[in-house]
């Protein structure tokens, strides 16, 4: 039996809405961990769920021989990860919790059945907390730094802060090997013509948003060598012979130069690959979009988030709306898909906020947007902000921090109404100039506006108590 079983929890066959995208991609956090710990000579096993059952992982953990249990933890899959903990203690595993969300409910995660809490990056944590587990010295744990775990009182206690790793290319590439990567391509090839794999170049992001949460990699910006990640690129296409590729960093566009060096590299090895990134509309200048379009990225995602500059002061994204305007203006000019990100219901906004939001998407008209009503995720400034305000509707280990009600915050009913008015609003406008703009369509839009318009007045008053 491995020293160290590492899962994640996430079953796409549990998730109906997941069912219908059919976009996975390999879960890189515990592959970077795996990869790490066995070149520490640690043997480490991967149980995949992505594509497994509930069913088959506590099957596993009750038949096998027990030894420590990682598992990595996100706003979405906390209870399934409760559910493991609870099976895995009973079974007699040493259980370890890491991952965006543990470091914000560490007290949580070790009362439903964790026996430490790794914060941030856990690979060197991981590693010293085994090497204190193969010397058999039961305190020995304590003096690893980026951990919490109770003492026998049920106290919890706090480690010192783990540093961020400073060099990313003295890490190995995430373990692919130890999973089905090739099951993921098939996934997406099958479901929409085209497999993709997914990679990234950077960890941490060094901006500001109030809402946003940097438990895994703090507000820090730590790039790999261009070259680098070239090799890996060139060894994926070789490997599992993709169509397209994800790049999975918060926002790929940051710095300039590496982006250069990156598609020079590209070039003088002749490789180029569909791509779709995150970036943010600051971080798009005419000549970077070049670069994106040369190495063949097809679709950039920005966080354009409110369509109110009240709106995006207040969550410090410090980015202007013009700005969103022109990125999108110009990647369209380069052949190039823009996506939108857009949030309704953050703290301060106003009916004129949601009009101002629907205005700039309808001249912005950017390929593909998606809307959420923003939640609070804890340890972000945003949820200290309306902290007194939150209402638990479901007990901790069966809900998430989405499900958390705002009292004196709009209805659900009322962002429903928003949305309608939104997706209307623009499929009017790419309408407009053209003679489906005066056909029964556009009526039957102008319509469809004015009764959610309607709506959207009517609900106004509608708050959550």
């Amino acid at each position: 039996m491995a020293e160290l079983l590492l899962t994640h929890g996430y079953f796409l066959y549990e998730d109906p809405k997941e069912l219908q995208i059919l976009k996975p991609y390999a879960p890189l956090g515990i592959l970077y961990l795996c990869s790490h710990l066995r070149k520490q000579g640690f043997d480490v096993d991967v149980f995949d769920t992505t594509f497994s059952s509930r069913e088959a992982l506590f099957k596993h953990l009750r038949t096998e021989t027990p030894s420590v249990l990682g598992i990595y933890a996100n706003l979405m899959t906390r209870s399934n990860v409760v559910e493991t903990l609870k099976v895995a203690r009973e079974a007699g595993w040493k259980t370890i919790v890491g991952g965006p969300e543990p470091g914000a409910y560490a007290l949580e995660y070790l009362q439903a059945g964790a026996h430490y809490v790794v914060f941030g990056e856990g690979e060197l944590t991981m590693q010293e907390l085994l090497e204190a587990f193969r010397a058999g010295d039961a305190s020995s744990f304590t003096s690893v730094a980026g951990l919490a775990y109770l003492d026998s009182a049920g106290n919890m206690h706090e480690t010192a802060p783990r540093s961020q790793i400073a060099d990313l290319d003295s890490q190995p590439w995430p373990a692919r090997h130890a999973i089905d990567v090739g099951r993921y391509v098939k996934t997406w090839r099958d479901a929409h013509g085209k497999g993709s794999v997914n990679f990234i170049t950077a960890r941490g992001c060094p901006y500001k948003c109030r809402w946003c949460s940097h438990q895994v990699f703090g507000q820090t910006h730590r790039r790999r060598d261009p070259l680098l990640v070239v090799d890996e690129v060139e060894w994926l296409l070789q490997t599992y012979t993709p169509d397209m590729v994800w790049v999975s960093d918060d926002v790929f566009t940051i710095n300039h130069k590496w982006l250069r060096d990156y598609a020079a590299e590209m070039r003088r090895r002749g490789l180029r690959i569909p791509f779709e990134c995150i970036s943010r509309a600051d971080r798009l200048n005419a000549e970077m979009l070049d670069v994106l379009a040369e190495l063949g990225c097809f679709r950039i995602w920005i966080g354009s988030e409110s369509g109110s500059q009240r709106i995006l002061d207040s969550m410090d994204r410090g980015v202007k709306i013009e700005q969103v305007q022109q990125a999108v203006a110009m990647s369209r000019e380069r052949g190039i898909e823009s996506g939108m990100f857009l949030m309704w219901g953050y703290e301060g906004e106003e009916l004129d906020d949601i009009e101002a939001t629907i205005k700039h998407v309808s001249v912005s008209k950017p390929d593909i947007f998606f809307t959420t009503v923003s939640y609070p995720i804890k340890g972000t400034p945003y949820y200290k902000k309306i902290s007194d305000r939150l209402v638990q509707l479901k007990p901790w280990g069966t809900s998430s921090d989405r499900e958390i009600k705002i009292k004196g915050r709009h209805s659900q009913k009322f962002y429903s109404y928003a949305d309608k008015l939104l997706k209307d609003e623009v499929q009017l406008a790419r309408l407009a100039g053209t003679p489906a703009a005066e056909s029964d369509v556009a009526a039957s839009l102008r319509r469809e506006i004015q009764l959610a318009r309607s709506g959207l007045h009517s609900t106004r008053m509608e708050v959550e108590a």
